[in-house]
């Protein structure tokens, strides 16, 4: 490590360009409002929009990651995942170049979030199947899947809203952001086998981890009563953190890109109440709906908010959702787009230097996070158009 770093940073100067730049662009961005709203009203309805999305959306999502996690820590306590994971072994090679160890992280980020798969990395029987340019594309094939779970369940949790079933919805946008994780992964492992070289040697044990015997996995002591109830409980306390760590991305994000999709209250006057804004989005995305209509179809230009707003937080993208199917601006081939580009995408900008870095692979981030761009692009496009043919045959 550097001498000048330390956690959580490095040193600057203590005064530099960006020390004046900043403050220059953070006014400019908060005039974009007030000029239109008010400042009073800009004001309150940060502050409103902030507060009804915690209690309307963020305790919603909270108690979904709580029953996922109690469900997801019950499959993998009775052998659930490692059946998955058998079964799509034979896949992970010819599909997306990576051995069959690969599926566990697969399935353990589908049910749980990114960094999950960042705690299998330290397992030794689970870095011996790698080679070294493999090992950094984990980080795009756990992000693919990340929230996985979550997002389909939330998806569909929506179909009384919208008034019709969106389980087709759903599925569809499930292979989009399958094939978005393929194309994620395969562009990652050409810039990570440019660097490293396919043929480097395989992936160093990592000091200090139990290995799990072969053909084994750990079980809680105990019963199956017992167990089960240990499981249903870990898993919720593991929904309750994941909950709670959506809080941020969901109130800050989602604020901020709701101000930027919405327009004043109906009657056409700013009040500083909850969900007002400016309505910049929306315009900048019909001035290229001609390229977004045949990508992904979306119904209303205000839909380009959602996986904007995936970007840094998928929680806050799901929140975006509930809210434009309650205003009748999404449709199921929008859900279907939304599931594939939230579940590939799940906030990549805000995870993926850290699993780098954590991976050891700081001068990959870039190539990364192209790769991952790329594949959540081709994801919801997948998407949009397996649902216009499944439409037909339908």
């Amino acid at each position: 490590m550097d001498p000048q770093e330390k956690e959580g940073g490095s040193f600057v100067k203590e005064l530099c360009p960006e020390t004046f730049i900043f403050p220059l662009f953070f006014a400019g961005f908060f005039a974009l409002f007030a000029v239109q709203m008010g400042l009073a009203n800009t004001l309150n309805t940060i502050m409103n929009t902030a507060y009804r999305l915690l209690i309307d959306t963020v305790l919603y999502i909270t108690a979904v990651c709580v029953i996922m996690g109690a469900v997801s820590s019950l499959l993998s306590e009775f052998g659930f995942v490692s059946l998955a994971n058998r079964v799509l072994q034979p896949l992970m090679k010819p599909v997306f170049r990576m051995p069959g160890a690969a599926a566990l992280g697969v399935v353990t980020t589908f049910l749980s979030d990114n960094p999950a798969i960042l705690t299998l990395t330290e397992d030794t029987r689970f870095r011996r199947y790698f080679r070294r340019y493999q090992f950094p594309a984990l980080t795009n094939l756990g992000t693919a899947f990340g929230m996985g779970m979550i997002v389909c369940t939330y998806m569909y949790s929506l179909s009384p809203a919208m008034g019709k079933p969106l389980g087709a919805a759903v599925g569809t946008g499930l292979l989009g952001a399958v094939i978005g994780s393929i194309v994620s992964t395969r562009l990652m492992l050409v810039f990570t086998g440019k660097y490293y070289g396919e043929e480097a040697e395989e992936m160093c044990l990592a000091e200090g981890s139990s290995a799990v015997p072969e053909n084994m996995r750990q079980i809680r002591h105990g019963g199956i009563g017992s167990r089960m109830m240990a499981a249903v409980l870990d898993g919720g306390k593991s929904g309750v953190k994941m909950g709670i760590s959506i809080v941020p991305g969901v109130l800050v994000i989602c604020t901020i890109v709701m101000m930027l999709i919405d327009g004043p209250s109906a009657s056409g006057e700013y009040t500083g109440a909850a969900y007002e804004g400016i309505r910049l989005l929306p315009m900048l995305a019909s001035k290229i709906d001609f390229i977004l209509k045949p990508m992904f179809g979306f119904t209303s230009p205000e839909a380009i908010g959602v996986p904007v707003t995936s970007l840094g937080a998928a929680g806050a993208a799901l929140s975006l959702t509930a809210s434009l199917v309650k205003q009748g601006l999404a449709q199921p081939n929008d859900i279907a787009v939304f599931t594939a580009m939230c579940m590939c995408w799940s906030g990549y900008l805000s995870t993926h230097a850290s699993m780098m870095d954590s991976l050891n692979c700081k001068p990959l981030i870039g190539k990364a996070i192209l790769s991952h761009t790329i594949g959540g692009l081709c994801a919801g496009i997948a998407a949009h158009w397996l649902f216009v043919l499944f439409s037909l045959l339908a």
